[in-house]
């Protein structure tokens, strides 16, 4: 009597602090659903890091011998678009990333006792749903940082005015990782492939089609590249929004199923071919806020822009606004571990063991996702080193001018902990536009597109979009691409179930 209780106030909570954020509409098979955008923060950046983890095949663990199935998920919390979606009768409502990365739709469960994470989300009644079917089964989902552990059932589920009827989906019991606690979201609908589904599982996407739902075999993606608008984006199901787009789309076929896979015929950096394409492909992610690459390449166009790991940053930074400072203050005998107390830099007054250096200081702090004290710890970190380099060209008589110019070159040879690169966000407007050739047209990013910009105590950070990702592929494909919101938001986007291609036409 005790757990039915429980259960019963967990389902009651679930139904209170469900809230429904979409705009929908429908009309003669089409359906249209609002999609809220979240802005990024220090924290997401680091987490998502982990981008490596995101596209693992499928695999049954041999190890394991519960039958569950097994698949590596992405770190998501880099991702800025989310919708909602109603599953059950009455419908329980729950925040979601529309993915075309993944092809199961997983949301918290209120069978979810001991995970925090579940905590700070909606979680899924089955006892408040008069069309929930149990199925039982128990799935497995790994994250980089954690997993996911859940079981198949069936319900209803509704977008917008549609509802597809007796649709599995996995209900999460355990989320092992402080991710999940931190994001904005509840859950994942994934809009790939059957072919990379856990379970076999046919995703929401097919159960629309086979439940002819809707007017075509299609579903697009806008996102609004207005940062200040109300409306973050739409998803349409069953058509194309003509007032999404400008000009037509080029259409280039799926080379491969699973993920959205495409052709990418090559990049261009300022107009001239960067010669790293040779049998190229691209997968086209709404999942992901990333344009991901192979790491030559990537790194190709960072340094066309300039970008630099976020510790060398951080170090010019203070070497910038505080490097004359240093020097008057340990001419003047001045103990080295009081200065960065005594210029505001540090919180504490006292020595350090500075062979904990700023990666140490970046991979700790990582693991608290706290904004503040990241870049808090980063500054004092590079404040500290700074001191240390200073003090020993003063020891050796160095001029001022030589001791300056001698402590930036130390500054370019910090570790980046993660995959992410700066930039100056002055010189955006210098930077040159990256292009990639997809169905024999050049597809432009402008620099205002390809940098994110966040900001963190008042102080605006500009982030590259490109970041590293070496997947391991056997031939004949060759290095694949990933092409994230940051492209799909300068080009509205076509998945065009019926004839196998994908479809690109500037975002309007």
């Amino acid at each position: 009597m005790g757990d039915k209780f429980v259960l019963l106030v967990l389902c009651l909570l679930a139904s209170t602090f469900s809230m429904s954020l979409a705009i929908t509409s429908s009309s003669n098979g089409v359906v249209r659903l609002s999609l809220k955008k979240h802005r990024l923060g220090f924290n997401s950046l680091y987490a998502a890091s982990k981008i490596r983890e995101r596209y693992s095949v499928n695999v049954k663990d041999d190890s394991d011998d519960s039958g569950m199935d097994i698949v590596s998920l992405k770190n998501y919390l880099d991702v800025q678009h989310f919708g909602v979606i109603g599953i059950g009768s009455p419908p329980q409502n729950f925040t979601v990333i529309f993915d075309t990365g993944s092809s199961n739709l997983w949301i918290p469960s209120s069978h979810c006792h001991f995970s925090v994470a579940c905590f700070f989300h909606s979680r899924y009644c089955s006892s408040n749903s008069s069309t929930y079917t149990e199925i039982g089964k128990p799935c497995k989902i790994n994250y980089g940082s954690g997993m996911i552990l859940g079981f198949f059932s069936e319900d209803n589920i509704k977008v917008g005015d549609l509802v597809v009827k007796n649709q599995v989906f996995t209900e999460a019991v355990r989320e092992g990782s402080v991710i999940l606690t931190l994001a904005s979201f509840d859950g994942i609908l994934g809009l790939g492939f059957q072919d990379i589904s856990v379970g076999n599982v046919a995703p929401l996407w097919y159960s629309m089609l086979q439940q002819s739902l809707l007017a075509e075999r299609v579903f697009s993606f806008w996102f609004n590249k207005d940062p200040s608008a109300s409306e973050g984006g739409e998803i349409v199901f069953g058509g194309v929004e003509p007032r999404h787009f400008k000009g037509q789309h080029t259409y280039v076929p799926v080379t491969q199923r699973g993920y959205w896979q495409i052709e990418l015929e090559d990049f261009l950096i300022a107009d001239q071919p960067a010669g790293f394409c040779v049998n190229c492909t691209a997968i086209v992610d709404s999942g992901t806020s990333f344009i991901a690459g192979p790491s030559a390449a990537v790194t190709k166009i960072n340094d066309a822009i300039g970008a630099k790991g976020f510790a060398s940053m951080e170090c010019k930074r203070v070497v910038s606004q505080y490097g004359d400072i240093m020097w008057q203050l340990l001419l003047s005998g001045l103990k080295p571990d009081k200065v960065c107390f005594d210029i505001g830099v540090c919180s504490f007054n006292g020595s350090r063991d500075l062979s904990n250096d700023i990666k140490m200081v970046v991979e700790r702090k990582r693991d608290t996702h706290d904004d503040t004290d990241v870049r808090q710890d980063l500054m004092c970190a590079a404040c500290e080193l700074t001191v240390a380099w200073i003090r020993t060209e003063l020891k050796q008589d160095k001029t001022h001018g030589r001791v300056v110019e001698y402590v930036n070159k130390l500054c370019d040879t910090l570790p980046n902990p993660t995959t992410q690169l700066a930039v100056d966000c002055a010189k955006i407007p210098t930077m040159p536009t990256v292009s990639f050739v997809i169905g024999n047209k050049s597809f432009d990013l402008s620099p205002e597109q390809y940098i994110l910009k966040v900001e963190q105590d008042h102080v605006m950070f500009c982030i590259s979009g490109f970041i590293p990702l070496d997947v391991p592929v056997s031939p004949p494909q060759g290095p694949l691409w990933i092409l994230g919101e940051i492209f799909m938001e300068a080009y509205h986007t076509v998945f065009d179930f019926g004839n196998l291609r994908v479809g690109f036409a500037e975002a309007a």
